[in-house]
């Protein structure tokens, strides 16, 4: 299980942010940066570390956040389905484009993967976002913001029985992006993430803003908001 927060700001510069928080007795991770990519690198059964949450030079950011599973997202071994978090992983290697993620969801079934329900966000450099929910379905999102949290974007009703009662970090990020206009800085993404974070078991382990007008990101660990890395491609 997950509690991330992730969101797409579409003001004078695309910005995004992201907020992974995880149990680490659960998952093994780790940042890593490469000539074409960042990412939190999420240790697997078959001893890699895969991408499932991070921002591609081309400006391909992906993130999967765990969701409350429903029977018609069941993982299935077929040539017509694909994987959410194998579309999330080849998006964020560039393997995918947006239009490619596009085509692919016209025409494969999207399922979980073996043994987590997730739901993702995939956005581009010029902001086109598309959530997808494995066994719900998805939409191209447009507006000044995309937000998505642990719940269900596209069918609340489902996934509402599973609201923590204290979880409100989607309605308060909301509130914090309904205030900006069009100008909208790595700094504001940040007090937002802050805003959001979590402490204890499921803490805020990363926090990463990209920038895609600088093509670069921008990195804290275990919420230590003053201490700010920078990854330029």
């Amino acid at each position: 299980m997950t509690m991330c927060t992730r969101f797409v700001y579409r003001g004078d510069n695309i910005i995004t942010g992201f907020n992974f928080d995880i149990d680490i007795v659960e998952w093994n991770h780790k940042v890593i940066n490469t000539k074409d990519c960042f990412y939190i690198g999420i240790m697997r059964p078959d001893g890699m570390r895969h991408s499932y949450h991070g921002v591609n030079r081309n400006g391909n950011v992906g993130t999967l956040l765990y969701v409350h599973g429903n029977l018609s997202g069941t993982y299935q071994d077929s040539k017509d389905c694909i994987t959410i978090a194998d579309l999330v992983e080849k998006f964020i290697q560039a393997e995918v484009s947006f239009d490619d993620a596009l085509q692919i969801l016209k025409e494969r079934k999207i399922v979980y993967a073996a043994d987590a329900t997730m739901q993702a966000m995939l956005s581009d450099k010029h902001g086109r976002t598309l959530v997808v929910e494995p066994g719900i379905g998805w939409r191209e999102d447009e507006g000044r913001y995309s937000l998505i949290t642990n719940y269900s974007i596209l069918a609340p009703e489902s996934t509402r029985p599973f609201v923590v009662p204290e979880d409100d970090r989607y309605e308060k990020a909301s509130k914090m992006l309904n205030i900006y206009g069009n100008h909208f800085t790595v700094n504001n993404a940040f007090s937002i993430l802050q805003a959001v974070c979590q402490e204890g078991i499921w803490a805020t382990r990363v926090s990463f803003v990209y920038s895609a007008e600088e093509n670069a990101v921008y990195y804290v660990q275990n919420n230590n908001f003053s201490q700010i890395g920078k990854y330029e491609f």
